[in-house]
């Protein structure tokens, strides 16, 4: 925990977590139940009302054994205000503007909750998938509201508030086990105090610890989300063809990958999640002119929507009054994680084009209609086998587990278009 021959942060005596999302949480957790003493931050009170209960506001395997177990050790608990101190880490929205830039905003605010109760010696953490630049951003912030603070490598002696980015690396669903497993990435403003993060995370990661400078790190989050984002629109351009062509595309790529290089992705109704659909927009901001490619994937993967409501509409021409069941609203499966979901821009697209057809969306992991969709007389949340059972259309957006026990017999009569491929 040195950064040359000089301490930083003498302990990690005091955690905030700033943020509980599907990120912020889960670390939360992950750090308490290793014996770190953690308050967990957020803006919500009902999400700091359930972490103090020892209950999770959102669907992950495991991390509700986690949480209540940390509460009930008096390791971890929820506030809504920042806390004095030894580590703060960021773990906030950084959603896209409509010019696609990121907003920033919420790490802004974060970053000025958290000043006032700096002392000096603290390591700041930023978990926020953000822009090259973003960390050092936060410590000119930190700089211009506390200029009595000195930052690590402004002192001679090497000490000072430091800065790190370590983005999250982690599969909604697996993030119990991928926040364990996954190596880390993690850049700091000066070497000394990427080190010292490194000693924080190896608390509870066994992952090998990766150094390396601030502004990579960012970026390497930002590419490993646009390398997949890339090879997801060549599966969903592949899609869009062979329906030009009237070919089967599952049976395409199935038999594509028995060459022994090529390992093509599967196609869906679009790209959701707060990464994947978000990330790559980023590097396209930062080098409009160079990044062709990841704008192109962008731009095929935020199209494919569109494309399977033209679908749809092209069957329900032959019904007069067609009932739709759309089946899944998250963005992927087997979790309530609704960001950027393509499944709500399809039913969404759907209710403006057929005021009049009742859509049934079936989502077993939420309890309420998402905003986007709630208020619409065409649009009801229904139970999986009510609305098959009352359809003319099944339109398959999500593959949860749960859509398994639909069995052919309960299709046999229906109008099936399944966007993942779940039911061949």
């Amino acid at each position: 925990m040195k950064d040359g021959a000089h301490q930083i942060v003498p302990t990690f005596e005091r955690i905030a977590v700033i943020g509980l999302g599907y990120i912020g949480l889960p670390t939360a957790a992950a750090l308490a139940t290793n014996g770190l003493d953690v308050t967990g931050v957020d803006v919500n009170t009902r999400t700091v009302e359930s972490v103090n209960r020892g209950e999770v506001p959102f669907v992950e395997p495991d991390l509700g054994v986690a949480v209540s177990g940390a509460v009930a050790q008096g390791r971890l608990r929820a506030s809504t205000e920042v806390p004095e101190a030894d580590v703060y880490i960021v773990a906030v929205p950084t959603p896209f503007t409509e010019g696609h830039k990121a907003d920033l905003s919420y790490i802004r605010s974060a970053t000025e909750a958290l000043a006032p109760k700096l002392r000096g010696d603290e390591l700041i953490i930023l978990e926020s998938t953000s822009p090259p630049g973003t960390t050092r951003q936060m410590a000119d912030w930190v700089r211009e509201l506390r200029p009595d603070l000195t930052l690590a490598g402004d002192a001679a002696d090497g000490r000072g508030v430091g800065f790190v980015h370590c983005p999250e690396r982690v599969l909604p669903g697996r993030v119990m086990i991928e926040i364990v497993t996954n190596d880390r990435i993690i850049g700091g403003l000066t070497p000394g105090v990427a080190e010292l993060a490194a000693d924080l995370y190896r608390v509870f990661c066994q992952g090998e610890m990766i150094i390396t400078d601030a502004a990579t790190a960012e970026l390497s989050k930002l590419v490993e989300n646009s390398y997949r984002d890339v090879n997801i629109a060549f599966a969903n351009e592949l899609s869009v063809i062979c329906d030009k062509l009237g070919m089967d595309v599952w049976e395409l790529i199935r038999m594509a990958n028995h060459h022994p290089r090529v390992n093509i992705l599967q196609p869906g109704p679009g790209v959701g999640g707060h990464c994947i659909a978000v990330d790559p927009w980023f590097i396209v901001s930062a080098a409009p002119e160079e990044a062709r490619i990841i704008r192109a994937a962008r731009e095929i993967n935020d199209a494919k929507p569109h494309h399977v409501v033209e679908r749809v509409l092209a069957r329900a021409e032959r019904f007069k009054n067609p009932r739709i069941a759309c089946l899944g609203l998250a963005f992927k499966a087997n979790i309530d994680d609704l960001r950027e979901s393509p499944a709500i821009e399809i039913v969404e697209l759907l209710a403006d084009a057929l005021p009049d057809v009742t859509l049934d969306a079936v989502e077993p992991h939420v309890e309420k209609l998402p905003d986007r969709l709630a208020g619409r007389d065409n649009v009801v949340l229904t139970p999986a086998a009510e609305a098959v059972e009352a359809a003319d259309i099944v339109l398959l957006l999500v593959d949860h587990d749960a859509f398994g026990s639909i069995s052919r017999t309960q299709l046999a009569d229906k109008v099936v278009y399944d966007t993942r491929g779940f039911w061949r």
